[in-house]
């Protein structure tokens, strides 16, 4: 298992959990909840350090992982006997790189057609060679996700490897509170089976605001102001953010923030999981 050391390994953190759900067999025979827990975890876990990320990742069943990193742009790569998962790490508030990246929404001209977030394409870009090296000679099922900035970065990042000479082709795209990332073009060119999970009053699905001509992608999985996946109506949304905003307003907290966490997203969907069986 390949490791590279990170730059603020000095810094201790806390011990991220590990993934509740073991691998086995391959991605594809679990649900899609499963499937989306499983992501979910994989892009809390790419918050942490290496040791941290071997650890959990040993534990889930992967047999190797490769850490790359340009510039503060991180992301991992993850196999088991049938499956290859790439993971990119999501925004971190300190990180004055992650917030020059995330502000920085100038649409540019993309790799693939259409417009995308200038941003978020450097950051792709800083990363793009190392990764693709690695993929060129995977013949596994490839999946991407990844949380917040994670999230744009595995959109832009699996449209470009399905239009790359290398083999791999992804099989899925899992994004968890990801901002939009281009304009329709952009967002049409390239089809995936990308899920889009939103919870509830998470702002940052929200930005860049589509008047500058940013679009969303993907297939939106909803989650309510209680946790619960639901499909509604755009009415039956509005009424519901509102009841979010309330909600966690008499608790004292700030629903569009805190909504976004990673682990919000993780503890709804272990409650849909534990229904579904």
């Amino acid at each position: 298992m390949a490791i590279v050391q990170h730059p603020n390994a000095h810094q201790a953190q806390p011990l991220l959990p590990l993934i509740s759900q073991p691998l086995t067999g391959p991605i594809s025979d679990l649900t899609l909840l499963q499937q989306s827990l499983l992501f979910a975890e994989l892009s809390q876990v790419a918050y942490g350090l290496p040791d941290q990320i071997t650890a959990s990742s040993q534990a889930a069943g992967f047999q190797s992982l490769d850490f790359l990193e340009q510039d503060n742009a991180q992301a991992y790569l993850l196999t088991t006997q049938y499956d290859c998962i790439v993971v990119f790490r999501g925004t971190e508030p300190e990180n004055l790189e992650d917030i020059r990246a995330s502000s920085d929404a100038v649409l540019v001209i993309a790799e693939t057609l259409g417009r995308v977030h200038r941003g978020f394409k450097r950051e792709v870009d800083l990363l793009w060679q190392p990764l693709e090296k690695l993929l060129k000679d995977n013949q596994k099922p490839l999946w991407f996700c990844g949380h917040s900035l994670g999230g744009a970065l595995a959109i832009i990042s699996a449209g470009r490897c399905v239009l790359s000479p290398i083999p791999s082709n992804p099989k899925g795209l899992f994004s968890f509170g990801s901002p939009r990332v281009g304009n329709r073009k952009f967002i049409n060119f390239v089809k995936l089976n990308h899920y889009r999970w939103v919870n509830n009053n998470d702002i940052v699905t929200r930005l860049p605001p589509r008047w500058l001509g940013y679009s969303h992608s993907g297939r939106e999985l909803y989650m309510n102001a209680y946790g619960q996946v639901r499909e509604y109506t755009r009415w039956n949304k509005f009424r519901d953010r509102w009841l979010g905003f309330y909600l966690t307003l008499r608790q004292g907290r700030f629903d569009h923030v805190a909504d976004h966490s990673i682990s919000s997203y993780i503890q709804n969907l272990r409650q849909a999981v534990a229904d579904e069986a």
